[in-house]
C-alpha cells in the first residue's frame, strides 16, 4: 500500500472484552451525505451505562450484548468542532461548535474517541463560548426535558410542589428544570450526603433521605406532593413517591421490575407516567435553558480526566465519588 493509500490514523477507546477497554488505533472516520465529522473535544459518561458495559451486563434488559462492543461505545454525551460536512449537509459547517443530543445507537460508532462521525440530525450548534462541561451532557437533558414534556401536558409542574428521587445525574438536571419550569417547592431525595448537598444548592428547597417515617404516606395532606419524577427505575422509589403524590409520577428512570400499581392509586387523577420518546424539539428546549443560565450541566462534572484513564473514571462512578466524568480524548 503506499502512502497517499494509507488513511490518517486516530485514537479511539474500544471494549474487547467485558473489563477490558482498550486505548487503540483507528482510521480518521469519513463522513457520508448526511453526516458531519467531529473533533471530540470532551465528552461525558452515562454512569449506568458506562458501569454496565465494563461488567458485561446489558444496560436494557433484553438486548443482545456482543464483545469486541462498537468502538467508541457507549460514549454518546459529546461536544466538538465540525471537521468535514457532507455533501447534503446545508447548516453545519467546518469550525462550529456541534453538541450531540441524541444517541446513535449501540450498534454504531461511539463517541469515546478523538473523533466521530455523526449524524448533522443528530447534532446542534452551540456558541463557541460553552465548553465540553457545559454542554456535552446535551443529550441527558434532552432525556430530562423529554419527561417534563409529559408533566407540563398535565400542568402538573408550574405553582406544584415537586419531588424528585434520586439525585445523581438525571435527577439533578430535574431539580433545576423543576425550577425552571415554576414549581413552588421543589424536594429532592437521595441516600447519600454529597447529592442532597449538591441539589440544594442547585435549586432544591427540601433534601432528605426516602425515609416512611419522616415522610408519611399521604396523598392529600399538605405535605404530600403534586407531582413527581423519579430518576431512579427502583420499584421501591417509585412505590414511596406514588405513595405521597396526589397527581402524577413519571418514570425516568431505566425500569426493571414491576411496580405495583392498587387501588390505593386508581382514584382522584393520579396518573403514572411511563418514559416518552426523544426528539430534536427537547434538546432545544433543553439548550435553551443552558443558554438562558437555568441549567447549569457543568455541576454535574465532578471529574476531569483525559480519555486513557477512563477505566479510572469509570471506577469513580461505581464508587460514588464522581457523578459525571468529562474525559479529554486530546490529553
Amino acid at each position: 500500500m503506499s502512502a497517499a493509500d494509507r488513511k490518517p490514523l486516530s485514537k479511539v477507546l474500544q471494549y474487547e472484552a467485558p473489563g477490558n477497554p482498550v486505548w487503540k488505533d483507528t482510521p480518521i472516520p469519513e463522513p457520508d451525505a448526511h453526516q458531519v465529522l467531529v473533533k471530540v473535544l470532551g465528552v461525558t459518561t452515562c454512569p449506568h451505562w458506562d458501569i454496565h458495559i465494563m461488567d458485561g451486563v446489558q444496560m436494557l434488559a433484553g438486548m443482545p450484548l456482543e464483545y469486541p462492543y462498537p468502538p467508541g461505545q457507549p460514549g454518546h454525551e459529546a461536544m466538538g468542532e465540525v471537521v468535514e460536512a457532507g455533501s447534503d449537509v446545508a447548516d453545519l459547517a467546518p469550525g462550529m461548535r456541534v453538541a450531540a443530543w441524541q444517541d446513535q445507537g449501540q450498534h454504531r460508532a461511539g463517541c469515546y474517541g478523538r473523533y466521530a462521525v455523526l449524524d448533522a440530525a443528530n447534532v446542534l450548534a452551540v456558541p463557541p463560548r460553552l465548553g465540553p462541561d457545559q454542554v456535552a451532557p446535551l443529550e441527558l437533558a434532552m432525556c430530562v426535558q423529554v419527561s417534563f414534556d409529559r408533566l407540563l401536558q398535565l400542568d402538573a409542574v408550574a405553582g406544584r410542589r415537586f419531588a424528585v428521587s434520586g439525585l445523581g445525574p438525571a435527577g439533578l438536571v430535574a431539580v433545576q428544570m423543576a425550577r425552571a419550569y415554576g414549581a413552588r417547592e421543589v424536594v429532592g431525595f437521595d441516600l447519600l450526603p454529597a447529592r442532597r448537598e449538591l441539589a440544594a444548592g442547585l435549586g432544591a428547597d427540601e433534601v432528605a433521605m426516602p425515609d416512611p417515617a419522616a415522610y408519611a404516606a399521604s396523598r392529600s395532606s399538605d405535605e404530600s406532593f403534586d407531582a413527581a419524577l423519579d430518576c431512579t427505575g427502583l420499584k421501591q422509589s417509585i412505590e414511596f413517591l406514588m405513595a405521597r403524590t396526589r397527581s402524577a409520577v413519571s418514570i425516568f428512570g431505566v425500569l426493571r421490575e414491576t411496580v405495583d400499581f392498587g387501588p390505593q392509586n386508581w382514584g382522584g387523577d393520579f396518573a403514572l407516567l411511563g418514559y416518552g420518546r426523544h426528539n430534536r424539539s427537547a434538546a432545544e428546549r433543553a439548550l435553551e435553558l443552558v443558554l438562558s443560565g437555568t441549567l447549569d450541566l457543568s455541576a454535574l462534572v465532578t471529574h476531569r480526566l483525559p480519555l486513557t484513564h477512563y477505566r479510572e473514571g469509570v471506577e469513580l462512578l461505581r464508587s460514588h465519588e464522581a457523578i459525571k466524568v468529562c474525559f479529554d480524548p486530546w490529553g
